[in-house]
């Protein structure tokens, strides 16, 4: 995450001030951007999104904990019809100020393995809309199906089967 807003959903927050047993911040999209959202990760519509958070930590470091929740409408990857689905997608992220020596990332270098590695805090601010958005596409369907649809392969020819192979047909062709 990066201190300006990069989309949509933008609320920025201050950590510079957090109290010692944290805060809770509810973040709700309006229309507009439940709009741009939905046209940004290619769904027909995003009815409502929230997101329940806490926040704790210090200036240095922070760490973000909660919920997102949206009402949602996807495209069936097999009707490709529009089919009303519901998400709820847990978050934890953690954001640390840079620490003085330490060099930056390179690509070309090796680096260990740490998947929970945290976001670099910059500045005062993280972007809670950010966040939400973030975990919004994190918890999407990449191939969603309507309830109740399952894929079925197309009927095959007596002959392939009887061949044992599906590219019995193709032989076939060739020969021709």
């Amino acid at each position: 995450m990066i201190a300006d807003s990069v989309g949509p959903l933008s609320r920025p927050f201050s950590v510079a001030h957090l109290p010692p047993r944290g805060t809770d911040v509810t973040v709700e999209a309006n229309a507009e951007e439940l709009a741009a959202l939905a046209k940004d990760l290619h769904l027909p519509a995003i009815r409502t999104l929230s997101a329940h958070l806490h926040i704790k930590g210090s200036p240095a470091r922070v760490h973000v904990t909660g919920r997102v929740k949206a009402a949602i409408v996807q495209t069936c990857v097999v009707t490709l019809e529009e089919f009303e689905s519901g998400l709820e997608e847990d978050v934890a992220v953690t954001f640390r100020a840079p620490v003085a020596g330490e060099k930056e990332f390179d690509p070309g270098e090796e680096i260990e393995a740490d998947l929970d590695a945290p976001d670099e805090l910059v500045g005062d601010r993280i972007d809670l809309g950010a966040i939400t958005a973030e975990f919004l596409a994190l918890g999407l369907d990449p191939y969603p199906r309507k309830p109740g649809v399952a894929f079925e392969e197309g009927p095959s020819s007596q002959e392939d089967e009887a061949a044992g192979s599906p590219f019995a047909g193709l032989a076939r062709l060739r020969k021709d």
